[in-house]
């Protein structure tokens, strides 16, 4: 199959690349920027004139709940959705049941996810085994069989001696080790610690349970030099911290999920549990501070921390929800929003999606160079539209974002040459 892609503005940050130029693509993969390659007869157009053309999205963190939690969402049901939103590719948390802390459940998700066809899945096995901060789990074979890092999947290890093992074993296998920057002693709450929280009745979880565990971590990595990433921070001082360990060297990137960096403490009034998340929605300063974070390049990357839940998960009393927000269907539309609101540019938005992530995955993805894998966005800035809970594709219907106005919509989504996804109306 012989594709171009004709007219848009190719925004490529990896290559920096901003550019208006036909795109074209042979056998699944980028043959050439605005000029055909040799012998280039397509076998389909695809107009793109007045839309942005850039490398699918890459999140990292999207939790899928296939193994073992079913009646929430399916990897087919989150794959579809995600290549309506403009992800091609997906990173899978270990969290599943079981765990990912064998090769039988990576090579599980890898068939469900051919077999859907809808979105690369990537996985990140268990630093210990079962999740559990004991022992350590068999991260050579996890690695062996396609894992792309290991994590503690949202249960930090709190042994401090567990942990400085794990890291040393990962370091041994050059893995990267993504990390929850949670103080499981400290972290047992349902809002930010403060006023609105108290106001409300709430239980309360300090800035401290972040970034004391980050300050840990952190001392561990000084020692061994291993790579690790913190994923979804939410408070300004931890911004701080890692902005720190990155002017002294350290080997550390970290990510803000996308929901942090558009709600507030202040949206929990009225006890919405679609605002329930772990970690908590802070201060407007802490926001603030995420969205300079992100601005800065400390944080390299934007996610959706996406986590589906079946509709009887959010309507009991909000102590009693699951926290969570379903975020693979807005997770472009919030991002342009960010370039609305003068938080950074456009090009810079879609490096923070794409090869931002990418980089931190030590992956060559996440662009358009001639040769790269043609997974590929295609959206129109100017659309207007409204988010009804009809609209997601997701599963999953545990957004605030509903009843918001957005601009900008994906048309097409291409997974290695082939069109996953295309708007109603377009070809």
């Amino acid at each position: 199959m012989q594709t171009v892609i004709q007219g848009g503005r190719v925004i490529d940050p990896a290559r920096r690349i901003d550019v208006v130029a036909d795109l074209f693509i042979v056998a699944g993969r980028i043959a050439g920027l605005g000029q055909a390659p040799t012998g280039f007869v397509a076998d389909q157009i695809i107009d793109a004139r007045n839309r942005i053309v850039c490398p699918g999205l890459i999140d990292l963190c999207a939790r899928l709940r296939e193994p073992g939690q079913e009646h929430k969402a399916t990897i087919a049901s989150e794959s579809a959705a995600a290549a309506a939103g403009g992800i091609t590719t997906l990173v899978c948390p270990p969290d599943t049941d079981p765990p990912i802390d064998e090769p039988a459940v990576v090579e599980w998700i890898r068939r469900r996810a051919k077999a859907a066809g809808q979105a690369r899945v990537l996985t990140l096995g268990a630093l210990t085994h079962r999740l559990h901060g004991e022992r350590l789990a068999e991260m050579a074979a996890l690695q062996e069989v396609g894992c792309v890092g290991v994590s503690d999947g949202g249960h930090p290890v709190a042994n401090s001696r567990v942990l400085r093992r794990a890291l040393e074993y990962a370091a041994t296998f050059h893995l990267t080790v993504f990390l929850t920057p949670l103080d499981p002693e400290l972290g047992h709450g349902l809002a930010h610690e403060g006023q609105i929280a108290a106001r409300l009745g709430l239980s309360g979880i300090p800035v401290a349970a972040e970034t004391g565990i980050i300050a840990r971590d952190l001392e561990l990595v000084r020692d061994l030099g291993v790579r690790v990433h913190f994923g979804r921070l939410s408070s300004a001082r931890a911004v701080e911290l890692i902005a720190r360990a990155q002017a002294e060297g350290l080997p550390v990137t970290a990510d803000a999920a996308i929901h942090q960096l558009h709600l507030s403490e202040i949206d929990l009034t009225g006890f919405d549990s679609r605002c329930h998340v772990h970690p908590p929605l802070r201060s407007l300063r802490d926001k603030e501070a995420l969205r300079a974070g992100v601005a800065d390049g400390v944080l390299g990357a934007i996610c959706s921390d996406h986590q589906p839940h079946e509709p009887d998960a959010k309507q009991a009393p909000f102590g009693d929800t699951e926290p969570g927000i379903s975020g693979l269907d807005t997770l472009l539309a919030l991002s342009l929003r960010l370039v609305r609101d003068g938080v950074l540019p456009l090009p810079a938005v879609i490096e923070r999606l794409t090869h931002g992530p990418a980089r931190i995955l030590g992956l060559d993805s996440g662009q358009l160079g001639v040769g790269a894998v043609a997974d590929v966005c295609i959206f129109d800035p100017d659309i207007d539209w409204r988010l009804e809970p009809g609209d997601l594709r997701s599963r999953g219907r545990n957004s605030p974002f509903t009843g918001w106005e957005w601009q900008g919509r994906v048309t097409h989504t291409l997974l290695e040459g082939r069109i996953v996804y295309a708007a109603e109306g377009e070809n």
